[in-house]
């Protein structure tokens, strides 16, 4: 969902006998003459959005020829990096940086971003010598979004849950030496404006050996707030609301009591300040105690006035991710974090595309990226269809070879990744895991010979 652009390559023309890209889907396997005009597309990122474009292009154009381009050794973006080794079958978040959260102490030892820690336990080579300090009793995560309930499930999920995912070994290691009991996730607005979704709450309040810390003097008039939100919105909140003021049933109310870790929500503070302590490193996060003004979707905190000091030795921000530019020549809206397009079309850039988080922001879940993406696809196949992408031929994937080439850079193919997929998955089977991945890039290029 991060930084996806599609260029449009040109027309050229294929023997029938040249081999279809590693990794295309059979679609595109269909027999072509040598003078059959084949348009070439270069995709840029072989996460979910570069994926499902591809895919549509080739499904409604069999002839296209579609090259998928990577800077990492390994293909799949979230789907590999972003998702948390417990949840395989969810694929909700990516983008190539996170929002700073602009505030004294940010830079201290012991502060990362929520998306570095992602990147930690999932094997992402450049978070792999993260080395976050659990040593600490209390966290604190600043956001209340799926990806902060993510990080929160796995800093108190017993480690031995752990071992048959496909979280890597250095950090499994880590977590087992952890002392962190408590986790504290913190929101500027209340209960109604939490982001993440029912599914995740309902396995936080199910964790095993963990309790639920929330205050009832937050859920105060929610029961009359919620009769008009929509369903989902709805159920969720009744959630909340049953967990922090109704008894637990005796199943429930025994498995709390015996629970040797807690999580809990802070609403209604916002972050001013990272606290550093006589050593220089965190101690605590200074929060502003806000009130909410307006109604609906413009309902935004406002501070009182107030403060009050949470004490941690670990701070992890999930406040929001942004895109990066893409190269000088792709126009960028900083501001937004997004390529400026009409319907992926990039603007004022005939012939380039883009779709993901980069154009339309850090918002929605795979299934919205892959929606958006066959939408970019579709774009990008009416304009070929009405005569509107730039025309002649151009040499497509010959030049990006002969450039590579003349630079000495050997490119990693999807046959060389099915090879390095199969060492990780013999490697986890030693230990019963779906895989063992590998996370140092240059062990990757051995392993390949290159």
């Amino acid at each position: 969902m991060a930084s996806r652009c599609w260029r449009w390559w040109g027309w050229s023309a294929w023997p029938r006998t040249r081999p279809p890209p590693a990794g295309s889907t059979p679609s595109f396997r269909h027999h072509l003459s040598t003078q059959e005009k084949t348009p070439q597309i270069c995709v840029v990122g072989s996460g979910p959005a570069g994926f499902y474009t591809a895919q549509h292009l080739l499904k409604q154009h069999p002839q296209a020829h579609v090259d998928i381009y990577e800077k990492q050794p390994v293909p799949f973006g979230l789907v590999r990096f972003g998702v948390a080794p417990d949840h395989p079958e969810v694929k909700s978040y990516g983008a190539e940086d996170h929002r700073a959260l602009e505030i004294p102490g940010e830079e201290l030892p012991g502060v990362c971003s929520a998306r570095a820690f992602v990147g930690w336990y999932n094997g992402l080579p450049e978070n792999r010598e993260l080395e976050p300090d659990l040593s600490c009793d209390t966290a604190v995560i600043l956001g209340q979004g799926n990806v902060a309930l993510d990080v929160a499930r796995i800093l108190l999920t017993p480690p031995e849950h752990l071992e048959r995912t496909d979280i890597t070994k250095a950090a499994l290691g880590v977590l087992r030496q952890s002392r962190v009991k408590t986790v504290w996730l913190v929101g500027r607005r209340g209960p109604l404006q939490v982001a993440f979704t029912i599914k995740e709450l309902r396995e936080m309040i199910q964790l095993p050996g963990a309790r639920p810390i929330l205050d009832p003097a937050d859920f105060l008039g929610l029961q009359d707030k919620i009769k008009e939100v929509p369903r989902p919105r709805k159920r969720l909140t009744e959630l909340l609301l049953r967990t922090a003021t109704e008894k637990p049933g005796p199943e429930e109310a025994a498995r709390w009591a015996s629970a040797s870790r807690a999580w809990g929500l802070r609403f209604f503070r916002s972050p001013q300040q990272v606290l550093p302590s006589p050593d220089g490193r965190r101690a605590g996060v200074r929060l502003a105690v806000t009130r909410l003004e307006g109604v609906g979707e413009a309902t935004r905190a406002v501070p009182t006035g107030d403060m009050e000091d949470l004490p941690c030795g670990l701070v992890l921000s999930s406040v929001g991710y942004k895109s990066r530019p893409v190269d000088p020549s792709v126009p960028f809206d900083s501001k937004l974090g997004v390529i400026p397009n009409v319907e992926g079309r990039v603007m004022d850039v005939p012939g380039l595309y883009c779709s993901g988080w980069v154009k339309r922001g850090p918002t929605g879940v795979i299934a919205t990226t892959m929606t958006d993406s066959f939408l970019t696809g579709q774009m990008l196949l009416q304009d070929l269809k009405a005569g509107l992408l730039p025309s002649g031929p151009r040499p497509g994937y010959a030049a990006i070879q002969a450039l590579l080439s003349s630079r000495g850079v050997r490119p990693v193919s999807f046959s060389d990744w099915e090879k390095l997929d199969a060492e990780e998955v013999a490697r986890g089977q030693g230990t019963g895991k779906p895989r063992e991945k590998l996370v140092d890039p240059q062990e990757m290029l051995r392993l390949l010979g290159h």
